[in-house]
């Protein structure tokens, strides 16, 4: 049997260097892997990840997901000429107050994680429209699903992934392609070293009110708090992923945690909003909990 064809964003860390790893290696070699990333520079870690043992299932590609020549290049690199299951995992973070943000900085977390995942999938969409078969697999974020204050513009590009890979869920099933989200909380991953965050004690935090920078700071330690004691490691979320891909019948949304988080249920219970508004608040702001 054919291996499966897979090509994965952003590898350079985290769970995509983590789900390409698992996959090269499985024992059947049963799948074909193009890890991608922006800089080839970093592909080193992969490298040694896999220890050169996996030439016949890993390949590393570069792709900047923001341009969409270097996409399509990646995509005229894939031997096979197909792709079989497309994972969108590529993305970045930004936390701070939202008067501190540059547009620059707003703009670049709107570009990689929406329309990059866009862009990718538009770019490997007509080939599994042709075949009549293919997976999408997304890294969502429970920030896609519930608003995080301080996180503005990134839940807002999470937000809009949610609703962008909805839309094509019902109407890819038509082509059997099914579309899944896997969404992840806090995880131990360079996610939290690679984003742009706003330091207290910033030039770009001095024209801030005061209040506005006291809950900041209660914010960062209740992140920190979050990370040190509750954050899941990378191969738990690969083996969501693993669920996702062997499924006969994929579900459109897996939860990395098991189930639906308790705060999402109350935007579901609730949905004129206030008790989730006032229990994030509560959990993330109370003095109690410092």
């Amino acid at each position: 049997m054919d291996k499966k064809v897979v090509l994965i964003t952003g590898c350079s860390s985290g769970i995509g260097l983590s789900l390409a790893v698992r996959l090269a290696s499985d024992p059947d070699k049963a799948f074909k892997v193009y890890a991608t990333m922006r800089n080839l520079a970093k592909q080193e870690r992969l490298l040694e990840c896999v220890k050169s043992l996996h030439k016949d299932t890993l390949d590393i590609l570069q792709m900047d997901v923001t341009g969409r020549q270097s996409i399509l290049d990646a995509r005229d690199r894939v031997v096979e000429k197909r792709v079989d299951i497309l994972v969108c995992n590529a993305g970045v973070g930004l936390m701070g107050p939202l008067e501190a943000q540059s547009l620059d900085s707003m703009r670049q977390i709107v570009e990689v994680n929406l329309f990059g995942t866009i862009q990718a999938i538009q770019a490997f969409l007509p080939g599994m429209k042709a075949q009549g078969r293919g997976r999408i697999l997304v890294t969502g974020s429970t920030g896609g699903l519930q608003g995080l204050p301080f996180n503005e513009v990134y839940c807002a590009s999470k937000f809009a992934i949610e609703g962008a890979c909805e839309s094509l869920a019902v109407l890819l099933q038509h082509f059997n392609i099914h579309v899944s989200l896997i969404e992840c909380g806090p995880v131990n991953t360079d996610f939290l070293v690679n984003l742009q965050r706003a330091e207290l004690g910033d030039s770009s935090l001095q024209q801030v009110d005061g209040l506005t920078l006291s809950l900041y700071e209660k914010y960062l330690q209740h992140c920190g708090s979050v990370f040190q004691n509750a954050a899941q490691d990378t191969d738990d979320i690969v083996k969501v992923f693993l669920e996702a891909i062997r499924s006969a019948s994929p579900a459109f949304r897996y939860f990395t945690g098991g189930g639906v988080p308790p705060l999402i249920k109350l935007k579901v219970t609730h949905p004129d909003g206030s008790r989730y508004i006032s229990a994030l608040s509560k959990i993330m702001f109370s003095a109690e909990e410092q």
